[in-house]
Parts: structure tokens; C-alpha cells; sequence
């Protein structure tokens, strides 16, 4: 999966980096390398389901899929 990502230069020093495909996925990082670590982290927390939040019926398998 690729996903486009958004590098801004904070006034405070450092950057703050968003990925405009999900809503609310942002973090930030003293240098564009701890801004990419972290954001990487984001993405994969963002995508990650929560179950409790899964309407499982009795039926219903949950799996996982690599992209």
C-alpha cells in the first residue's frame, strides 16, 4: 500500500507530517527522520482494527491481509 504523506516545517523547529487519505492521521518529529518513524506508526495504528469495535456475529471470522 502506498500512501501519500505531507511534510510541513514547524515554527517551533522540527515537522509535523499528515497523511491526507486518513483523516486525523498526523504526528511530528524533531527531524524529517523521527517525523517519518513516527507518522510510519500512525499509519499502522490508525489501520490497525480494534475488535471491540467489530460487530461479530456468530458466524463472523476476522483475519488479516497484508497490502
Amino acid at each position: 500500500m502506498n500512501l501519500k504523506i505531507v511534510f510541513e516545517k514547524s515554527e517551533e523547529g522540527g515537522y509535523t507530517v499528515y497523511v491526507p487519505a486518513l483523516p486525523g492521521c498526523i504526528s511530528e518529529g524533531d527531524t524529517r527522520e523521527e517525523a517519518m518513524a513516527n507518522i510510519k506508526e500512525a499509519i499502522d495504528l490508525y489501520l490497525e482494527p480494534v475488535e471491540d469495535d467489530l460487530p461479530l456475529g456468530v458466524e463472523t471470522e476476522v483475519m488479516e491481509i497484508a497490502l
